[in-house]
């Protein structure tokens, strides 16, 4: 079933790590066919403050990621909706006090990102930067919104939303060239209004009846929001290194190269960005799927889904390298149609860049894991090695020896030295040279239960249902269980995957029921799995018929009974307890 999960989740989790990186890419387009190669400098020098809002979004999103996964692998729909209107809250008040400050701070800040006190640069820096970030809210709203519509499983409305900012995006930056001649200001304003559209149309689903989360004052706490932030802060390890490093090389590029330079590097790193969408989805992909695997304690889950995206990784990174490689010349003529120095440097700089999203992919779904199976301090070391420290050093080294070309190396030779170090580690912690998934997880040898004390079943028809019950019967005394909890296990195994195979799956698709039974000592799990009709059998009232017997009966055998509904599958946990 995970290979069905990651094959629905992976396309609309690449397309919506787009949701920054295309429109800043189309307003960059803009600017260098409209406005000129200086205010290509200007919009590279506010990019590291542009950054700062994604990384509050997306460290709030991971934040999301991480909570929400813990308690959809624990069961607790009401964990998840106080994750749900805490992130709510607290993206509202975050984007609107940045908001506030970087409007009134604008001028510094222009000063301070490299671009003097005076004259064309000063004055396009912070007109982009009054225009880009009176749409804070609005972005960090469209990035907080992500996770919660994969969690649902409203891959589509993801897409129309990307889709919908893309169009405003792109009118809204013709019309200011075009029409009102608004300038810096005015492109940075079309990226701002561009996110509240992509926003209004996610939200739709929110304001809904059929949305599974709900949103409630009540349970915004602070034990929730601290949990959020927690979360989220080893993923901002990322973001930051990524504001670190543009803004030293821009300052490496102004003393080697200066303005063109610093243009060219701009146009690098927006196609780059725009090509990085496939590491951010499998990073995405990565940390939802283990943290909810890893809070199962589910070891050959978590195995089977880095044996699934490390060849997805190498296949997507090889395919959008070649075409960056193959289309350098054309992808830079975008942003700069006329030939000249800073686009010789920039189409060289982009081929160069093609050659690290290969190790990029891998780093990149690796260190998510880390984070959703709580290697906290792993992500974020190595976030900041892979993400600021090598490719810094690179920049240095090499701009000393091969001047504008070197400081081009430093992506593709940053993110393979800092695979090639992560292999390292694996190694010494293995002690051999392995490329087993099991090393690579790096988890303790006691996590997860023991598979001597596990039973997995998938079931297709009534025949499998049969045969799993019996087998869990004869697993449950095997294990020296006694015949009542033996058989009460066999028997909600029998009402609920009949229940399931017979009303939840539909004729004419091939639907799938995954049961895992767990002996953990002083109790049994039992967890189905399925990705049939959602159907809520805690919530469900019941009425008369026979299939509400089965459920009644189900409730009264298990000592515990939990619900959620997320990725379009609905996972319900059944808890025996061994002494009751």
């Amino acid at each position: 079933m995970i290979k069905r999960i990651v094959r629905q989740m992976l396309s609309a989790q690449i397309l919506s790590a787009l949701t920054v990186s295309l429109c800043l890419l189309i307003d960059n387009i803009m600017i260098g066919r409209f406005l000129g190669e200086g205010a290509v400098a200007a919009y590279g020098l506010a990019n590291p403050v542009l950054l700062i809002i994604g990384a509050l979004g997306s460290m709030l999103a991971a934040g999301i990621q991480v909570a929400c996964s813990k308690s959809l692998g624990q069961g607790s729909q009401e964990g998840t909706n106080a994750g749900f209107s805490s992130a709510i809250a607290l993206a509202g008040g975050v984007s609107l006090g940045f908001l506030l400050l970087v409007l009134l701070l604008r001028n510094p800040i222009a000063t301070m990102m490299g671009a003097g006190s005076e004259g064309a640069l000063y004055n396009d820096t912070r007109n982009y930067l009054a225009g880009f970030i009176i749409g804070a809210p609005g972005s960090m709203g469209a990035l907080i919104l992500v996770p919660f519509m994969q969690m649902a499983g409203q891959s589509n409305l993801l897409i129309a939303a990307v889709l919908s900012m893309t169009v405003a995006d792109v009118g809204l930056d013709l019309l200011n060239v075009l029409v009102f001649h608004g300038g810096m200001f005015g492109m940075g304003l079309a990226s701002s209004l561009s996110y509240y559209v992509a926003m209004l149309v996610g939200g739709i689903y929110f304001l809904s009846k059929k949305c599974v989360f709900r949103f409630s004052f009540k349970l915004v706490t602070r034990q929730k929001i601290m949990e959020l932030i927690k979360g989220g802060i080893p993923s901002i390890f990322t973001m930051v290194s990524t504001v670190i490093l543009i803004f030293v090389v821009n300052q490496i590029l102004l003393g080697t190269g200066g303005k063109a330079a610093v243009a060219a590097f701009t146009i690098i790193t927006t196609i780059g960005n725009a090509s990085n969408c496939i590491a951010t989805g499998m990073g995405g992909v990565a940390l939802t799927l283990s943290g909810i695997l890893y809070n199962e304690e589910d070891r050959t889950g978590l195995r089977e889904l880095i044996k699934l995206l490390t060849p997805r990784s190498i296949l997507l990174g090889v395919g959008m390298g070649a075409l960056l490689m193959v289309f350098a010349p054309y992808f830079v003529q975008l942003f700069l149609p006329e030939a000249g120095p800073t686009q010789t440097m920039a189409i060289l700089g982009v081929r160069l860049f093609a050659g690290g999203l290969i190790p990029c992919c891998i780093n990149t779904q690796l260190k998510n894991i880390y984070l959703g199976t709580d290697r906290v301090y792993l992500m974020e070391s190595f976030s900041l090695i892979e993400g600021a420290v090598l490719p810094t050093l690179v920049a240095l080294i090499f701009s000393r020896f091969m001047g504008t070309t070197g400081v081009w190396l430093y992506f593709m030779l940053g993110e393979a030295l800092a695979l090639l170090g992560l292999c390292g580690k694996v190694w010494l912690r293995a002690r051999r040279v392995s490329l087993n998934a099991d090393d690579f997880l790096m988890l303790n040898s006691d996590f997860g239960v023991p598979p001597e004390q596990l039973l997995e079943r998938d079931i297709r028809t009534l025949e499998d249902v049969t045969e799993t019950a019996q087998a869990a019967r004869e697993f449950c005394r095997s294990h020296g269980q006694n015949d009542r909890i033996s058989n009460h296990l066999a028997l909600c195994i029998e009402e609920m995957a009949s229940n399931t195979v017979s009303h939840g799956f539909s004729d004419n698709k091939k639907n799938h029921l995954s049961i895992r039974i767990q002996n953990k000592g002083d109790r049994w799990v039992l967890r189905f799995r399925d990705d049939g009709s959602a159907f809520d059998p805690v919530s469900y009232v019941p009425s008369s018929g026979e299939q509400d017997l089965g459920l009644r009966l189900v409730s009264a055998m298990s000592d515990e009974i939990r619900y959620t509904y997320s990725l379009n599958l609905n996972n319900l946990t059944l808890i025996f307890h061994t002494q009751s």
